[in-house]
């Protein structure tokens, strides 16, 4: 009579050999382990202990786990190189195609005087001729944009504020559209603005030609002032009737918004979310201030230690999970991004959280005057004196000479995880991102010195809190997070 032979003849019966694998403390008691396959897991000290010396039983629900993970192998690895390129290849998805993510600098001129504004604004009556983008600027810069690889990409709108040179605007959607009917790429249009000054017309266009809306709500009323004071006075107020606005031309508040954190912004964690819900919005991002341009000046004033945003950062998060559970479907995309890294295969857009880096690899920026540069942040070190990464003109300058040039080179030196120091050992590095632009701003190289890094110290503490509270959590918490790492 057939039967099944016992496990005991299906085990490992010559032991195992390690799988590269990255290594951090995770508390007193527990390791976190990691790989460049995007798999990771806990271990006790005693059982990292017993996996280093060839300890674990090959029966245990640990070494299968482990094996799946591929942590461990007891065969030859060589029948399993094509699922483990394919699973790299996947993670690394994002790097196909060169840069997505272009932005075009419109103009400088702006109608806000934001506390934590990062470039050298100028008033909305300000010269035209030149603080905004030229023909023939704009012309030359949507031309080595179509040259990208990418047959799919965003062309996203900044100021300065955008709507003051909407007309340069328009031009670029309805210029970019008939020169892409002889290339064929996918485009998507993003315009950035505080809404201040939108009138029906504008959303009409908007609508008419897909144009996507990101604006700025830093919270309730007292608190936007605060931050975003404008001419005219209450951009609350003005935000708000935009809002409706919106909602009445398309039936739906079809927008997305910001916020950033000051230090005032810190009294009011669950304020600014329940400001964000009572508009209909539905995700925020909760942004830390950055260390650019004229920002870092202001941060003197307005800024707080690393700490106390992560104390923020984490009630803020609390009380979203907390509201998820009355049945208010809304979520923190930072916390979604970084659920995406740890528990799907896929790639992420978000370019902060890219090895190797979003910068210049993902993302180029226009300015209104002509320059190019790898990124956002980049244009505002420029702002305040620090050219180092211009890669060049596009009035002057090929696509090659923009995209091959010693900027580029200085950016790749130092754009992978895998290969700087204290990073490619570091158990969240495959979850984290590389940044040599901040780290040239705030630590004076590209490369960076990690004890001393608040980005590194900021990720690690988010990317630690999140795998808690999916560990730790209640079935509920758990249901919330597999909601946003599903987008």
């Amino acid at each position: 009579m057939a039967k099944f032979l016992p496990l005991s003849e299906f085990t490992d019966v010559k032991g195992y050999r390690l799988m590269p694998f990255k290594l951090s403390r995770f508390s007193e008691t527990e390791h976190l382990i990691s790989n460049d396959f995007g798999e990771w897991t806990l271990l006790s000290n005693e059982a990292l202990q017993a996996l280093v010396n060839n300890q674990l039983v090959p029966t245990s629900k640990l070494y299968r786990e482990l094996k799946a993970k591929h942590f461990i192998y007891s065969s030859d690895i060589t029948l399993g190189m094509e699922i483990l390129a394919s699973k790299l290849k996947t993670k690394k998805d994002f790097i196909v195609g060169f840069s997505k993510l272009h932005i075009f600098c419109m103009t400088l001129r702006c109608n806000h005087s934001c506390s934590y504004c990062q470039v050298s604004r100028k008033t909305e009556n300000a010269d035209k001729g030149c603080y905004d983008m030229s023909d023939e600027i704009l012309e030359r810069s949507i031309d080595i944009m179509l040259q990208s690889p990418s047959m799919s990409v965003t062309m996203e709108f900044q100021g300065g504020e955008s709507l003051l040179a909407l007309s340069q605007v328009k031009k670029a959607v309805l210029l970019t559209k008939e020169k892409n009917e002889h290339v064929g790429k996918e485009i998507v249009f993003v315009i950035c603005t505080n809404l201040a000054n939108v009138t029906h017309e504008d959303l009409e266009f908007f609508k008419e030609h897909n144009v996507e809306i990101s604006t700025s709500l830093d919270g309730h009323a007292a608190l936007h002032n605060l931050n975003r004071p404008t001419s005219g006075g209450n951009s609350y107020e003005k935000v708000i009737r935009s809002f409706d606005m919106v909602r009445e031309m398309y039936g739906e508040l079809r927008l997305s918004a910001l916020m950033t954190t000051t230090k005032e912004s810190l009294k009011y964690p669950k304020e600014i979310i329940d400001e964000y819900v009572r508009q209909g919005l539905h995700q925020v991002f909760i942004r830390e201030l950055n260390p650019y341009g004229f920002a870092e000046k202001a941060a003197r004033k307005i800024g707080y230690t690393t700490d106390e945003f992560l104390q923020f950062y984490k009630e803020m998060l609390d009380y979203i999970i907390e509201i998820n559970k009355k049945s208010i479907p809304f979520e923190e995309c930072f916390a979604g991004l970084i659920l995406r890294k740890l528990m799907t295969p896929w790639s992420i857009g978000f370019v902060d959280l890219q090895s190797p880096t979003g910068t210049g690899f993902n993302v180029t920026l226009y300015n209104y005057n002509g320059k190019v540069y790898p990124s956002d942040e980049s244009r505002m070190m420029a702002e305040t004196g620090d050219d180092t990464f211009c890669l060049g003109n596009v009035l002057t300058d090929s696509y090659e000479q923009l995209f091959f040039g010693e900027p580029m080179q200085l950016i790749a030196s130092a754009a992978l995880n895998e290969a700087l120091p204290a990073c490619s050992d570091c158990a969240y590095a495959p979850f984290c991102g590389s940044e040599p632009v901040r780290r040239l701003q705030t630590q004076g190289d590209v490369v960076g010195h990690r004890p001393t890094d608040s980005y590194c110290y900021r990720n690690k503490a988010i990317i630690q809190h999140i795998i808690n509270l999916w560990l730790n959590g209640d079935a509920e918490t758990k249901a919330i997070m597999l909601r946003w790492m599903r987008g």
